[in-house]
Parts: structure tokens; C-alpha cells; sequence
């Protein structure tokens, strides 16, 4: 098994490509240990490693995003341990739930066309640089973002969310007036 690295626009964060599915559906996102070990052991053993602030499973790659104070030559040899023995036998990657990405109710016409361009053509963008970008809420004109993975924290990100994201949104959805990450 060959598990290819990758750096991303956040310098803090690797994108770790292990040549297979990780999440069949959806994305998961863990910023501590605690949260991890009900829902992923996997997730809950990278945290083991000393430096490893965050963990994100996208379709088929995991974003690691470390501790500032800590260099990627002293963990990544580690890290490629955990992805190899993990995905070598087959273990199941995160326990079945609901992360948060699923519709909980009736959307309104302009919401659904707010996560049809986000499905469509931001998170695909987004996801090979090994985050990902949630619809969160919209608000008398203003959509709210979640940013994951290498997206949390990238210093690239303010300038994605209205350079890129704000003028597609609102090019294509009047209503539209401004874009903002929810913070963590």
C-alpha cells in the first residue's frame, strides 16, 4: 500500500491520499480526542500522536492539521503507521452517525440553490486542498459557512470565501449578499 501526502494552502495541514474510499458519504471532522473515540477509534488513535490538533475524513483522503510548535518531520512517519495498519485491515473508518451535513427539514428554494453550487462546484475545489466547506445558515442575505479540514485555519480561507465563493453566490443568486465563516 502506497499512501501519497500532499501539503495544502495550510501550511499547519497534510492531506494524506491512501488510494481507496475513507467515507462512502459524507465528511467527519474532529478537533479533540474526546470527540473522536465515541464516534472514530481510528481518528481517536491519531490524536495519540503527539502534534495532531485536528482530523478530517473527506471521500477519499484524511487532512491532518497539526500543532503550530511542531514539525511535520517529527510526526508524519507516525502518522502513515495509523493510516497503513488501518486501512491494511480493512477496520471500519467511523461508526455510522449523523455528521451534520444532512438536510433537517424543509429548505427554502433560495437555500436549496445556495447547497446545489456549494455541492457542485466549491467543495470538489475545496476537497484537493483537503478541506472541505459546509452550508451552515442564511440570514437576511448572508450565507454562513463551516470550514473543515485543511480549510479551518488556512490563511487562504478569507480570501476563498469572498474572492471566490461570494462573488460565485452572488452572481448566481441574487439574494445573496455576503458570505462568513461560522467560527469553531
Amino acid at each position: 500500500m502506497f499512501i501519497q501526502t500532499e501539503s495544502t494552502p495550510n501550511p499547519q495541514t497534510l492531506k494524506f491520499i491512501p488510494g481507496m474510499v475513507v467515507m462512502p458519504e459524507g465528511v467527519a471532522e474532529f478537533r479533540t480526542r474526546e470527540e473522536a473515540v465515541t464516534q472514530s477509534p481510528f481518528a481517536a488513535r491519531l490524536f495519540d500522536i503527539k502534534g495532531v490538533r485536528a482530523v478530517f475524513f473527506g471521500a477519499d483522503f484524511i487532512s491532518i492539521t497539526k500543532d503550530q510548535d511542531c514539525d511535520w518531520a517529527d510526526i508524519k512517519t507516525f502518522i502513515l503507521g495509523v493510516l497503513f495498519e488501518q486501512f491494511s485491515l480493512n477496520k471500519p473508518v467511523i461508526y455510522p452517525i449523523s455528521n451534520g451535513d444532512q438536510d433537517t427539514g424543509q429548505d427554502s428554494h433560495i437555500i436549496q440553490k445556495i447547497k446545489a453550487i456549494l455541492d457542485e462546484r466549491v467543495r470538489p475545489a475545496v476537497a484537493r486542498d483537503g478541506g472541505d466547506i459546509v452550508f451552515h445558515s442564511f440570514e437576511k442575505g448572508v450565507v454562513f459557512l463551516k470550514m473543515r479540514g485543511a480549510c479551518a485555519g488556512c490563511p487562504s480561507s478569507t480570501m476563498t470565501l469572498k474572492s471566490g465563493i461570494e462573488n460565485m453566490l452572488r452572481h448566481f443568486i441574487p439574494e445573496v449578499l455576503e458570505v462568513r465563516a461560522v467560527p469553531d
